[in-house]
């Protein structure tokens, strides 16, 4: 029988399982997130596009309290509700820096073309940039600048590797299938294109995506599959 060397094993690594919370809301069905630390229920919002009362109510289905409102770009439908998150949870406003001034626009926001949301602006709390982090409990949301759809469009990533897959939410930068339009001001392919091959294919295969329209995907079968942009 082969006895023990009575040296104490390493402790297992403990990888914390965010709490997620989706629903599409508004007449674009963009996807809002809760996102949740499981120890200390500290959440963040992630486009709050429209219906504030369906966004709070996912609040409090997780039994969290909001520390941040983070929006991947400046377009209406993913941001139309942050100011009525904002004071209803006192929660700050984030945005990268350069899509703080389409916060402030309902033309640069489209807000104007949509009846009912024109007159829409908010002030962010919090200017973002590349490689910022959002701290809610003991997760964090990495910050990746990733235009082409907007000048300040990011993805916000829960880094989880080696132990468990990353989370991307991507925002409009890229979908199941497809990527985001470039035909709106500020919009650009080239830059668009860009940002997924160097940003978003650069993370593990493995990674989960949640996009801000539609189903969730990996980053390994976007690279495989997707018609637009391919690894």
């Amino acid at each position: 029988m082969t006895e023990g060397t009575g040296e104490p094993r390493a402790p297992e690594p403990q990888i914390l399982e965010p709490q997620i919370l989706q629903r599409e809301v508004g007449p674009f069905q963009a996807n809002c997130y809760v996102v949740v630390c499981p120890e200390t229920r500290e959440a963040v919002v992630i486009d709050p596009g429209a219906e504030p009362p369906a966004i709070l109510g996912m609040v409090r289905e997780a039994g969290s309290r909001v520390v941040a409102i983070v929006t991947t770009h400046g377009h209406i439908d993913h941001v139309g509700a942050a100011g009525a998150v904002r004071e209803a949870t006192g929660a700050p406003v984030m945005v990268h820096r350069e899509d703080a001034r389409l916060l402030a626009s309902p033309f640069l926001s489209l807000a104007a073309l949509i009846p009912g949301w024109g007159a829409t602006r908010v002030k962010p709390d919090r200017e973002l940039a590349d490689g910022d982090r959002v701290t809610f409990g003991r997760l964090s949301l990495l910050v990746r600048h990733t235009p082409g759809h907007t000048p300040g469009g990011v993805c916000l990533v829960i880094e989880r590797e080696p132990d468990a897959p990353s989370i991307c939410f991507s925002g409009d930068t890229l979908f199941a299938g497809s990527v985001g339009r470039t035909d709106f001001p500020g919009g650009d392919w080239t830059i668009l294109e860009r940002s997924i091959r160097e940003v978003v294919y650069a993370l593990p295969d493995r990674t989960l995506v949640l996009p801000g329209h539609g189903p969730g995907t990996t980053v390994g079968e976007e690279k495989r599959g997707n018609a637009f942009v391919r690894g």
